[in-house]
């Protein structure tokens, strides 16, 4: 059984607004020193190092988790849509490129076909789709405590719910951090 889990977004959450568009002059930066392994998004850029194919977490951001991490131990799952452009340790090195003092777990599952019938898009949309992933992830992992924090208002979906509304300050947005400490101290679900 795991103690607790933080179902962490990336774009919104950890990398702010600030940075949104960042990969592409990474992209610029790795063709120019690797011309023989030129990339755009026409084609697979996920042959890129995994440094290159994000944006930048934001430095306020990481210190915010870092705290979070520590007080509670918890465990990072990622919900980020960034889970479908490199594997779980890609994403754990690129956690510890940004600082992060511990690397994600696992990824919230990607739905099948019979997923998707339980769930009414059109209703609900990516918000209703992500919220159903993180469900599924803890109908097959045991876990005592955990909080979801995303950019994508899951709130009608998921109770134990952290919103970042202000895309430009993410985790770092003022109350945030005491909210994902609530659940991850006091919530038995």
């Amino acid at each position: 059984m795991i103690k607790s889990v933080l179902f962490l977004d990336c774009d919104g959450v950890m990398c702010l607004s600030t940075e949104f568009g960042g990969r592409f002059n990474k992209m610029k930066d790795w063709n120019r020193l690797y011309p023989d392994k030129a990339i755009s998004f026409t084609n697979d850029y996920n042959l890129m190092d995994v440094e290159y194919r994000f944006d930048n977490f934001d430095v306020k951001a990481v210190k915010i988790l870092n705290n979070i991490i520590r007080e509670t131990d918890c465990e990072i799952v990622v919900s980020s849509d960034w889970r479908f452009y490199c594997s779980l340790e890609e994403m754990g090195n690129l956690y510890e490129m940004y600082g992060v003092i511990k690397k994600p777990i696992a990824y919230t599952p990607t739905l099948d076909n019979e997923d998707f019938l339980q769930i009414n898009l059109k209703k609900g949309g990516i918000e209703e789709e992500r919220a159903y992933e993180i469900r599924k992830w803890l109908s097959l992992n045991s876990t005592d405590k955990w909080v979801a924090v995303d950019d994508l208002d899951m709130s009608p979906y998921l109770d134990n719910f952290v919103h970042t509304k202000r895309i430009n300050e993410g985790i770092k947005q003022s109350g945030i951090k005491d909210k994902i400490m609530k659940y991850l101290n006091d919530n038995t679900k």
